[in-house]
């Protein structure tokens, strides 16, 4: 080939990227003034919920100087050991490139998924990237769990904020540094980053100008059709929630009904996402006659609804409804997460009236004592909670989106970056994934139930301590003292398994069964026999710590439901005529899955 040759094939080269390259252009250009226009019109956050108090820095900062002046030797040691590995990184990394060879030094770091593609081994530039990002990360951690002279709880959440730090400034997290995005956008010819850039313009004109990855593809999904499609009836509606009956699926049922109540921070078709993993449907096809409430989605008119009126309207209302359509004197109860730290509520309420609605319950990962609030408890301080309560007392309500956003968080690396890496660098569309699209269906939460919640359950403990206030009612732990059956799950950042443990322990039911799931907060729940995924740990024992009752522990395979299943069987009497949804004191109003879960 002659060099005029290859000029001319280069020259064709670039006229043929040339009308992409323009077009491209053009494309960023019309996108960078919707940019422009959805930040412009972000939501105002508060700064109270923006962070943790500046107190908790300067706390740090004077521990850490405090530290620096009586035990200089310590501050020296960490300092010089993080140099010292810094530098011999470096001139690892010299050396290896000295002999000539393209390749990265030898790499002890440990195993993080967040660098799978082989380039963050093998290539120079980025594996010198990865390990000293892992050094950053390790002296960063070993500062903050050698710090002496904060109290337990600014030392979790400085341990919990500082890594939220390390996790945002991971270099799979930006362009030029993962090598993932680099090289789709050079097999694109930059379209990646167009359509990286389309959709995070979707999402931050979806959201208030407030930057929102989009976990599941919203149009592959439709509630009602191919999510919560277990047929069923509304059979009654009052201003809290629709309680929707299934139809049944055998000729005989047990004759005490099944109520759930699901978190109404959430939706309840996570219970019912598809007939494969449907919790509702696999207790229909068991023979239970099964009552669900859907809860309404407050709005600012919701202002004074508090936790008596949860109780009240909700959870007895729910009760007396299900007990007249079977004609029945008492139900069996599930409530999963704050639905289930209220049913107990409504347990010590029902026991003060001398109203015996409820035959057992069950709890699906409940906290109902908070002396050790987990993960979740980093935002449960006065500062985040005292904006919290400012919000409230303005709106009217707790718009989903702080919610959303905190529980995000706490699973930051799974729920905000990985997700923004495929969408915004990557340019790939949300999955179709059902329990992802749950997720962002979320819901607000009434203003003074929210504060009630907050202060008196989560921060004041006064449920297992001297007692929670409502419906007229001083609730005590001790006065749950129907059979009960927890559910918790292992590695629930929600719920700690350990501190639902702690909560049943101090229930005053003489029979009671806990079990302990893996996976976590929603997995460990929606974990249907036929994957046989997981597993489950019983142990009668509920007199032990619950470190001791682990070890002590029999390991099952799969999933608790049929465990639970013949718990609630010896629960529910004996078999009697399947009853089909309503009656003629309370007709179908609507079919399921209803309408307030759809917002109408």
């Amino acid at each position: 080939m002659t060099t005029d040759d290859s000029q001319s094939n280069e020259s064709i080269d670039l006229d043929a990227a040339l009308p992409k390259l323009e077009q491209n252009m053009e494309r960023i250009q019309d996108l960078t003034t919707r940019l422009m226009g959805a930040v412009a019109n972000k939501r105002k956050v508060p700064q109270d919920l923006q962070g943790p108090e500046p107190d908790l820095y300067a706390r740090a900062g004077g521990a850490l100087f405090q530290e620096m002046m009586q035990n200089p030797s310590k501050i020296i040691e960490q300092q010089v050991g993080y140099w010292g590995k810094t530098l011999q990184h470096f001139v690892d990394a010299q050396q290896a490139l000295s002999k000539g060879h393209l390749e990265a030094p030898k790499d002890d770091t440990p195993t993080d998924r967040r660098f799978k593609n082989p380039l963050w081994q093998s290539h120079p530039y980025f594996n010198f990237l990865k390990q000293q990002y892992m050094l950053n990360a390790q002296a960063v951690d070993a500062v903050v769990s050698d710090m002496e002279g904060l109290d337990d709880e600014d030392k979790r959440r400085m341990e919990y904020f500082s890594q939220q730090i390390v996790d945002m400034l991971s270099p799979t997290n930006f362009l030029a540094t993962n090598p993932d995005a680099l090289t789709k956008a050079v097999e694109t010819e930059g379209d990646s980053l167009v359509r990286g850039l389309e959709n995070m313009i979707a999402d931050l004109e979806a959201n208030d100008g407030e930057l929102i990855v989009s976990l599941a593809d919203k149009d592959a999904f439709t509630v009602g059709e191919n999510l919560a499609m277990t047929t069923g009836e509304v059979v009654f509606r009052n201003h809290m929630f629709e309680l929707i009956q299934y139809a049944p699926t055998t000729e005989k049922v047990h004759e005490t009904p099944l109520v759930i109540f699901p978190p109404w921070i959430n939706k309840f078709y996570i219970l019912d996402l598809n007939e494969k993993n449907s919790l509702i449907k696999w207790a229909v096809d068991q023979g239970f006659t099964v009552f669900v409430v859907s809860w309404v989605n407050p709005d600012e008119t919701y202002r004074d609804v508090g936790m008596a009126d949860y109780v009240e309207d909700g959870y007895l209302t729910a009760f007396e409804t299900a007990r007249e359509i079977c004609g029945v004197k008492k139900v069996n109860a599930v409530g999963y997460c704050i639905a289930g730290t209220t049913l107990s509520l409504s347990l010590t309420v029902l026991k003060a009236r001398g109203l015996d609605y409820v035959n057992s319950a069950t709890l699906f990962t409940t906290l109902t004592d908070f002396s050790d609030r987990g993960e979740v408890g980093v935002f449960l301080n006065d500062d985040f909670v005292d904006g919290i309560e400012s919000e409230v007392l303005g709106a009217g309500f707790l718009d989903s989106f702080y919610m959303s956003r905190t529980f995000s968080y706490l699973r930051a690396n799974d729920l905000i970056y990985q997700p923004a890496i495929r969408s915004y660098m990557l340019g790939e569309s949300p999955p179709a994934f059902d329990l992802l699209y749950w997720n962002g269906d979320g819901t607000n939460l009434p203003g003074k139930m929210s504060i009630e919640y907050l202060r008196g359950l989560c921060q004041d403990d006064t449920f297992a301590t001297t007692g929670f206030e409502v419906a007229g009612v001083t609730a005590k732990l001790s006065d749950v003292e129907v059979p009960i059956c927890a559910i918790a799950c292992e590695s629930d950042h929600i719920a700690a398994w350990k501190s639902s443990f702690r909560g049943v322990q101090k229930m005053g039911s003489k029979d009671k069964t806990f079990i302990l799931s893996g996976s976590g907060h929603i997995a460990g729940i929606v974990n249907p026999p036929a994957k046989k995924k997981y597993g489950h740990w019983t142990n009668t024992d509920l007199s032990l710590g619950p470190e001791d009752w682990q070890e002590g522990a029999k390991a099952h395979e799969g999933s608790w439901w049929p465990m639970w299943g013949n718990w609630l069987t010896k629960k529910s009497g004996k078999k009697v005529d399947a009853r089909t949804p309503g009656t003629a004191t309370h007709p179908a109003i609507a079919p399921a899955p209803g309408t307030y879960v759809l917002g109408e």
